[in-house]
């Protein structure tokens, strides 16, 4: 009975982590349009909600490396898809520099910058040289993945649980260096399940 309680705490403690990420989260939702490369019919299809199993890919690192999402099942992952052109998105990097600072000795936490840029590394490698951003940064010019999580505007983000399932989703600019988001992610990575 004991363990059953347990169990049940820590299913209910996750799905309050949930709750909190999505509050968190849906604060402050300016988003950049994506280029007009949408169609009307993309427009109309809804993004990947938290709950959901998080789409797989395979893109290459501004290093040249292969990073693929499945790879790093067992670990949390900021998923956040921006642009260099994007002003909200340039307004963000800054926190996500400061959370990945935060978290960077905590090998079950990866931060992956998937960039949208058509240009790919030309446009990407000096905007993240000249600012000094040292989190993972995946080149997606052909939008692959925006497109797999129905992303309507960047920056957008997603935070993937352990098991590869979407625990938070978050349209726009967001200030990811805050003392709550913090606390979140630690306790989603203290968390065994998730």
């Amino acid at each position: 009975m004991e363990l059953r309680g347990r169990t049940l705490a820590a299913i209910a403690g996750a799905f309050v982590l949930a709750g909190v990420l999505l509050v968190v989260l849906t604060r402050g939702r300016r988003v950049a349009p994506l280029p007009s490369t949408q169609t009307a019919e993309q427009d109309t299809i809804p993004p990947i909600a938290a709950g959901e199993k998080a789409a797989n890919f395979t893109l290459e690192s501004l290093s040249g490396d292969k990073v693929t999402l499945s790879a790093l099942r067992g670990k949390v992952v900021l998923l956040n898809i921006w642009a260099t052109w994007c002003p909200p998105c340039r307004e963000e990097m800054p926190s996500l520099e400061t959370l990945y600072d935060e978290f960077k000795n905590d090998k079950n936490f990866v931060v992956l910058a998937v960039s949208q840029d058509t240009k790919g590394r030309a446009a990407v490698l000096p905007y993240i040289r000249k600012h000094g951003y040292h989190f993972e940064v995946l080149l997606d010019p052909k939008n692959k993945v925006g497109e797999a999580y129905n992303v309507s505007g960047v920056p957008e983000t997603f935070i993937i649980d352990r098991d590869g399932r979407i625990v938070a989703h978050h349209m726009g600019a967001f200030n990811w260096a805050r003392p709550d988001v913090r606390e979140a992610l630690q306790e989603l990575l203290d968390s065994k399940q998730g």
